[in-house]
């Protein structure tokens, strides 16, 4: 099994906490940043701006994408140029398309062709893709972010897709973002398939020491937990005592 260092799929940490993410950024095999307004407002964040602000004072040399909130297609234009000056490391979080179900693919056409950097978002299927790696025409560094973990939430393999995505992406000079993984071993799935960037929360990324653990040793942690935890809860029997010798099955 590979190591984390042996990944060829980048690994970006994905939420809004700032102390968890500067924690991150001491990370080497941390390679990039995303957030969202959901996770903002899960954080507490108050002040959209500042927040970001102040991350960038420490986070300058990663990718690091902050998303438009706007729903009207040119209030989305104004706050993604607005975005993108606060630092060069900084991507655009696009939607594919607003409230409405109305498609962005004009917009990213026109900020990508002006050089803004780009994470074109919440994609689920491959016409969405291949539409936006369309519209990607500028020279500007771009992600193309599918939402692989709500693909699988819907009873769907998102492998296969993925695939496809990747030589999307690759003919368009653009990166796929392998986004929501439920799992670790959404890690090496999108490894597997040439996927450029995978992120990742907290929950998942705490999960990483856990590469090629021994699963007896596994298994036997796992009995001790269940035993530990049923100590301390006072759990008991009526009638049955602890400490009675099993009954031999010969």
């Amino acid at each position: 099994m590979k190591s984390v260092s042996d990944l060829r799929v980048q690994i970006f940490a994905d939420g809004a906490d700032k102390a968890s993410m500067l924690d991150l950024y001491r990370q080497p095999h941390i390679k990039g940043f995303t957030t969202n307004p959901t996770l903002m407002r899960a954080s507490g964040v108050a002040d959209y701006q500042g927040f970001a602000l102040d991350l960038l004072a420490t986070i300058h040399d990663r990718p690091i994408s902050f998303e438009v909130f706007a729903d009207d297609e040119q209030e989305m234009e104004e706050q993604a140029r607005h975005i993108a000056a606060w630092g060069k490391n900084v991507f655009v979080k696009v939607p594919v398309m607003n409230t409405k179900g109305e498609a962005t693919y004009d917009l990213v056409r026109c900020l990508s062709t002006d050089g803004i950097q780009l994470n074109v978002t919440a994609l689920l299927t491959l016409e969405q893709v291949r539409k936006v790696c369309g519209a990607l025409q500028g020279n500007a560094s771009a992600y193309v972010s599918v939402f692989a973990g709500r693909i699988a939430d819907t009873g769907r393999d998102p492998v296969p897709l993925m695939r496809e995505a990747v030589a999307m992406a690759n003919d368009a000079n653009a990166q796929l973002m392998w986004a929501s993984p439920r799992e670790l071993l959404n890690v090496f799935q999108a490894d597997e398939i040439g996927c450029h960037v995978i992120t990742a929360t907290t929950d998942i990324l705490k999960k990483l020491p856990l590469i090629g653990k021994d699963l007896h040793e596994f298994s036997q942690e796992t009995v001790q937990m269940f035993r530990r935890d049923a100590v301390k809860s006072g759990y008991s029997l009526p009638g049955v005592r602890e400490g009675v010798p099993a009954i031999s099955r010969s």
